[in-house]
């Protein structure tokens, strides 16, 4: 039996919903294993559906206990009832009230979809469709409705009751050892924004006065005893709410804010209204237990889903296909507050570095989709690096194109208009129009066509006029000339050229508006090297003859930060790609580490942040993005592994020495600042290739510093370089570092994950041994991630192992995980999206993988649908 093709929804087919539900009264008494709802909803007909339709209501793995329609059963032929739905044939055409009762096992519920229980506490996911799990709805974004809800469970099991809104009335329920909660949220949301939470919690609590006058209390509830560990949580949520009063003019609109962390969750974090449900991996720190990188984490993800009570929950998304409407969006929004509170430039490079690792993949694959998709089978899977960086990434250039006042303004406008809708791309755009009075229709297409554009240019000098011409042309295969905005300078040999002019360059930025266009600068007296692209200003492949001299000499001279490390990491890909065509593993770095030295020397001390991101190499899925077919990860593999030797062996006085000028004071106290963070980094980047030259020089400061640290980024930091050296020291330090921890679940996720990316043939019967350790669990999806995910994302070449012995690993585990928790499998078979520009012999192996999943009977429709676009595409 072959599993049937899912169901395609098209944007094109939306039709608003033939009934709306003004208010929503819910009555939800939590129990293990029979949690009883009660949902009153206030029906009437949409004035803009079809008259007389049937209200047809959302279902998933419900049971109905009772049904009633203003106060009356409904008699059986009046309704058919199903676990996936509820269809009341001919309801009246007038407002009515209709009751509806069901039942729920929440231990049972292994999807973490809907209400279930994480560690003892109640929670919910409504986010897509989950609030169809709860109760029978009409569960989608368009269907804003006023909610209040009465939450009543056992005193001694939960406590702690929360809801979305603001606090109404709580209380015992006499003679039962039960309790109640009642919360109303005043403004209209629809019921992917629902969420409750009951348990046992501890937290933390603030105040915050708006700008508006209101008070705030503000709390972030954890695991009781952690309390101390949720401190730098609540203090980005204060921090995210003043940046975005000052910044983008919102403030917040209700009595209340919570984040409450649970330990099994699909997601990173939820934003429902007033409510915010964390994967406590993104809300737990301390100088013990996390690293610099989880601070800035928490710091980003708490910001981006306070955001969202503006871009995504007072304006939401008309339908599915406007996802990018509310996360990238905010997910731009978070980027400009991370960028405030630390380096912009260092900021900036990240932000590259993930959108071109993981959605420049994306586009070059056979997931690739519009960051409007036009179709999808389920959209769960649309959660994706698509919709969020270069969703991100079309708002910065929006952004760019219009300039600050403009962009502000739209902004403000954008808020206003929709200000309690449902909105759509078109109405974003149409208030930057507005305000700017310029037609948009142009820039609307990079929403509407995948894949990443080519631009290619070509510069030429005219010595005789002291002229430079700069020639741009585009390309998007199957798709339209795109407006770019180029930010450009020219750099000399001595520095930026700042008396060259263009009449056609404002403020730095060239916008090329049709396939090709050429321009002019004068007053360029030498050979200039262009500096094109600064800031990263679109999200494009930028293709021109350029060699190694000229890049460096924008390492050297070129004023824009995020392009000086652009130039250091194209020569170290050049060497990295025509490595990777030979069988020898020898490398010499030549001038790239003279200039690596002599940056190291000017700069290192001063912005060590930077100076550690300059000297990291890409990745090896960037040289395989880079080579793009035929690609063998253990030449790769070989090429990365012989540059790191020979810069640490060019550079090792100077690394042994940044090691020691960086180190931390005897007895210094902790903090997660960028400038701290920052010295950090550079120190294990040395360290890094320090042991690249000399594995048992290396291995011996990795022990010490393992011994010895202050922090768990430098005791991390030490421990993964001492993975990368066989031997009796790592096995050493990696029990050891597990018998430390092994009351720390989010500690333990970095060992399993360390282990996990050791690019050796042994790591597969590692992993086995893992799976059977206490704390690993196949239903916790952070220990999924951190185990099956790290291998499957993070070791190329253990993963695409020749003997397909890789692959199948992951194939086995989405089987596993497919009848419980089809999300997460879904998640996980996305490590196949590159699986075409493999060597045909590996690329056999994995087409024979994923043939086999796709025929797996009754496959969930998540799975089903990435295994088929992946084979499709």
């Amino acid at each position: 039996m072959r599993t049937e093709t899912p169901q395609t929804i098209r944007l094109e087919d939306y039709r608003p919903s033939d009934h709306l539900i003004d208010r929503v009264e819910l009555d939800i008494r939590l129990d293990p294993h029979a949690t009883r709802v009660e949902a009153v909803l206030a029906v009437r007909p949409n004035p803009e559906g079809v008259p007389g339709a049937p209200l047809a209501l959302d279902g998933d793995d419900l049971a109905l206990v009772a049904v009633e329609l203003d106060g009356q059963r409904l008699a059986p032929d009046a309704y058919a009832a199903s676990p996936s739905g509820l269809i009341l044939h001919a309801p009246p055409q007038r407002p009515f009230v209709l009751r509806v009762e069901t039942r729920l096992d929440p231990s049972a519920n292994t999807k973490l979809m809907g209400l279930y229980r994480s560690g003892g506490v109640y929670c919910t996911q409504c986010e897509a469709d989950g609030f169809r799990r709860i109760t029978y709805f009409l569960d989608r974004p368009d269907v804003l409705s006023v909610y209040t809800t009465r939450i009543e469970a056992e005193r001694a099991e939960a406590p702690v009751l929360l809801g979305n809104g603001n606090p109404v009335e709580a209380g015992d329920v006499p003679g039962t050892g039960r309790h109640f909660a009642v919360w109303h949220d005043p403004h209209p949301k629809p019921a992917y924004l629902f969420a409750l939470v009951g348990g046992n919690l501890g937290g933390v609590r603030t105040t915050f006065t708006t700008m508006e006058g209101r008070e705030v209390a503000v709390g972030v509830h954890v695991e009781p005893g952690k309390e101390e560990r949720a401190a730098y949580a609540l203090d980005a949520v204060v921090r995210s709410m003043r940046w975005d009063e000052e910044v983008f003019g919102r403030a917040y609109d209700l009595d209340v804010f919570n984040v409450v962390a649970v330990s099994d969750f699909n997601m990173g974090a939820m934003e429902n209204k007033g409510l915010n449900i964390f994967n406590d991996k993104y809300v737990l720190a301390s100088p013990e237990t996390a690293t610099d990188a989880d601070y800035a984490h928490i710091e980003a993800i708490i910001a981006h889903e306070y955001f969202h009570n503006w871009s995504g929950n007072r304006v939401t998304c008309r339908d599915w296909f406007q996802l990018c409407l509310k996360e990238g969006l905010t997910v731009f929004r978070d980027q400009e507050f991370s960028s405030d509170m630390r380096s912009r430039a260092v900021h900036r490079i990240g932000e590259v570095r993930t959108l071109r690792a993981r959605q420049f993949t994306e586009d070059a694959g056979p997931l690739a989709h519009p960051v409007r998709p036009r179709q999808y089978a389920e959209i769960n899977n649309f959660y994706t690096a698509t919709v969020y960086e270069k969703g991100a990434e079309i708002v910065r250039m929006l952004k760019t194109l219009l300039g600050e006042a403009d962009f502000g303004a739209g902004m403000e406008r954008y808020f206003a208009d929709n200000d309690g809708r449902a909105a759509t791309v078109e109405d974003f755009l149409a208030a930057f129009a507005a305000v700017s009075g310029r037609d948009l229709a142009a820039f609307a297409q990079w929403y509407e066509h995948p894949g990443t554009p080519k631009l290619a240019v070509e510069g030429r000098h005219d010595a005789a006029s002291a002229r430079y011409t700069l020639s741009f042309r585009q390309d998007l295969p199957n798709g339209p000339a795109l407006p770019m905005p180029i930010a450009l300078g020219l750099v000399g040999a001595s520095g930026a050229l700042d008396g060259a002019v263009c009449e056609r360059v404002r403020d730095g930025v060239f916008v090329l508006e049709g396939e090709a266009d050429a321009i002019t600068f004068a007053n360029v007296p030498e050979p200039p090297v262009p500096s094109l692209l600064r800031g990263f200003s679109a999200p494009v492949r930028l293709e021109m003859a350029m060699d190694d001299a000229d890049r460096l000499t924008l390492l050297r001279h070129d004023p824009d930060p995020f392009n000086r490390w652009h130039a250091a990491q194209s020569v170290a890909t050049r060497l990295l790609v025509d490595a990777s065509a030979t069988a020898d593993a020898r490398m010499e770095a030549g001038p790239y580490a003279e200039a690596l030295a002599a940056f190291l020397d000017a700069e290192a001390l001063s912005d060590p942040a930077f100076a550690a991101l300059v000297l990291s190499l890409p990745g090896e899925g960037d040289i395989a993005n880079e080579i793009a077919r035929n690609v063998d990860p253990d030449a790769i593999h070989r090429a990365r592994t012989g540059l790191r030797r020979a810069l640490g062996s060019a550079l090792g006085t100077r690394l042994a020495g940044l090691r020691d000028s960086l180190a931390d004071a005897p007895g210094a106290p902790f903090s997660p600042d960028a400038a701290s963070a920052g010295r950090r980094a550079l120190r294990n980047a040395a360290l890094d290739l320090i042991a690249a030259a000399d594995p048992e020089a290396g291995a011996a400061l990795a022990e010490r510093q393992l011994t010895e640290a202050a922090t768990m980024t430098d005791r991390l930091a030490a421990l993964g370089i001492l993975s990368l050296i066989p031997g009796a020291a790592r096995e050493r330090a990696v029990d050891g570092f597990g018998e430390r921890y092994a009351a720390e679940p989010l500690v333990l996720d970095k060992w399993f994950a360390i282990q996990a990316a050791i690019p050796e043939e042994a790591t597969l019967a590692r992993i086995a041994r893992l799976k059977g350790h206490p704390a690993f669990a196949m239903t916790n999806p952070n220990r999924v991630r951190a185990l099956i995910g790290a291998f499957a994302m993070g070791n190329p070449t253990q993963f695409a192992r020749a003997d397909g012995a890789g692959f199948a690993l992951l194939a086995d585990t989405v089987r596993a995980l497919d009848g419980t928790n089809p999300q997460i499998a879904a998640k996980l078979l996305t490590a196949f999206g590159s699986w075409r520009m493999l060597e045909p012999g590996r690329a056999a192996a994995a087409r024979g993988v994923l043939e086999a999943i796709r025929s797996i009977p009754n496959l969930s429709r998540d799975v089903a649908d990435i295994v088929g676009r992946t084979l499709a595409g």
